[in-house]
């Protein structure tokens, strides 16, 4: 194990090489015998199922049902609304038969030119279509309104560039979808889902997000306004982290969704759509990690506290065992997931490395010594400081070290985003500095030429309208044009 952590590449020399050889050497997730797609392994699996349940019950809090639509999408339902099949064309896998057979030798298949579907099938890229042609047959009244469904699904964007979790072809999502009588409504649904994205990046991952609204060439395909949650990474890129879209009447009007409203006369429906995938899990890595490994906040590790004996011989390990299975259960009646490693075939110096890879937020060790002095040694992962403690209240104190490493993990990658942020009115200077990575907060004049020009010459892009910096009237640091507000940008991935 020391070896393997010698070669995790080194944060300063290669954050990118860093980031993949954390996703494999934490045993997060491997690549796949399909070009761009990954195979998510049980301990990355387990982080996105602490995130699915954390999330699936804000959801519901909020009046949301789950649901479940085909995977399956008719080709014609995406030509039906022009700005959504112009948005997600290029990234659609195509079935067009339904049969394979044989070849005259035998020993291959091949596609059966005879089983040729009548109307090829889009695997879903996101599923406004599908859900709104079901919608359809469910919305006769207001008083089918509002109609609140999310589902946890997989989807494929046929992506040329890939990168675990942040960017591959198939990925894992939820996509909330309501429907709502007046676009007030819809709009404040919109706004209240960005909300529960906000807070739970916040207080349950410990990232800090800004909040604002996308450009009109950056919203979503389809939508009237597009809401983003954007995080800062450790090399100053911002990562688009959760996304709410206001739809308007748009997918109401194209598949004819309409509802009798109180004086009993025809309107169309207004609709919102919402998602956060397992980008949230590379989100969660390259906002926290650091060169020796994983570094998970406790409210969303899955494995918050391990306990490794250290004995000599079954005797031994039974006083210890003794000792500490009263702790084990009064944390776990606590609702603190722990483990506890008494396996034989590993030594106690490689367990230690493998939990401080895999981002375990406390460690706990008892050898014969602690046994004799009722210590119990106590490592934290977040700043690796380790400490020999009273055995009696350990209870109390892993529970508050756990609050207290949550708090700082938050707090450190906070101090780190508010020192790379920067007013920038001065072009030049603009792009001269953005190459190092850092938010910047630029007058802009509103104009697409203005935004395709940034994005042409710097790689950078304008990442939203932000809601928390107070907005000032300026001037634009490209075109000199008159400017009503400041944007967000910054390269992302």
């Amino acid at each position: 194990m020391a070896k393997e952590l010698k070669d995790l590449t080194k944060r300063a020399d290669n954050y990118s090489q860093w980031y993949n050889d954390l996703v494999i050497k934490a045993d997060l997730a491997e690549q796949s015998a399909v070009r761009g797609c990954m195979v998510i392994k049980p301990y990355g699996y387990a982080i996105w199922e602490k995130m699915q349940v954390q999330l699936d019950k804000m959801f519901k809090e909020t009046g949301v049902q789950n649901a479940y639509f085909p995977l399956l999408i008719p080709k014609s339902f995406l030509s039906r609304e022009a700005e959504h099949v112009k948005g997600f064309a290029k990234e659609c896998a195509v079935v067009t038969h339904y049969r394979l057979r044989s070849n005259e030798e035998g020993n291959a298949v091949e596609v059966d030119p005879s089983a040729k579907l009548e109307e090829e099938l889009i695997i879903r890229p996101t599923s406004e279509t599908i859900i709104w042609n079901t919608y359809r047959n469910w919305i006769h009244s207001y008083r089918d309104l509002p109609l609140m469904c999310n589902q946890w699904c997989n989807v494929m964007r046929w992506e040329m560039r890939t990168r675990p979790f942040l960017r591959t072809s198939e990925f894992l999502w939820q996509e909330g979808h309501t429907a709502h009588a007046t676009r007030k409504e819809a709009e404040e649904e919109t706004k209240r889902m960005l909300k529960v994205y906000a807070d739970f990046a916040e207080q349950w991952l410990a990232i800090p997000v800004i909040q604002g609204v996308k450009s009109e060439t950056e919203r979503f395909a389809g939508a009237l306004d597009t809401y983003t949650i954007e995080a800062m990474m450790q090399d100053g890129k911002a990562l688009q982290s959760g996304t709410s879209h206001f739809l308007g009447q748009n997918f109401a009007k194209s598949f004819d969704v309409t509802f009798l409203n109180k004086e009993n006369k025809p309107e169309y429906v207004w609709a919102t759509s919402w998602g956060v995938s397992t980008r949230l899990v590379g989100a969660l890595i390259m906002t926290h990690s650091d060169d020796n490994g994983l570094v998970l906040p406790p409210k969303i590790a899955p494995i918050q506290v391990v306990i490794v004996p250290i004995f000599k011989g079954d005797e031994q390990l039974k006083a210890i065992s003794d000792k500490l299975q009263p702790v084990i259960e009064q944390l776990r009646n606590l609702g603190i997931s722990v483990k506890f490693d008494d396996a034989d075939n590993k030594r106690p110096g490689f367990k230690f490395a493998d939990y401080e890879l895999k981002g375990i937020p406390v460690r706990l060790a008892m050898g014969g010594r602690d046994l004799e002095n009722n210590t119990i040694e106590v490592m934290r992962r977040d700043t690796l400081e380790k400490e020999s403690v009273s055995f009696d209240g350990i209870v109390d104190y892993v529970r508050n070290l756990l609050d207290e490493i949550q708090k700082n993990i938050y707090k450190k990658a906070v101090d780190f985003r508010n020192a790379h942020i920067y007013e920038c009115d001065d072009y030049e200077e603009f792009k001269a500095k953005v190459k190092d990575g850092g938010f910047f907060l630029c007058h802009w004049d509103g104009t697409t030429e203005t935004e395709d020009k940034i994005k042409e010459e710097t790689q950078a892009t304008i990442r939203c309208v932000p809601f928390m910096f107070e907005q000032t009237e300026g001037v634009d640091m490209v075109s000199g044009k008159p400017a009503k507000y400041r944007v967000l940008i910054a390269r992302a991935y």
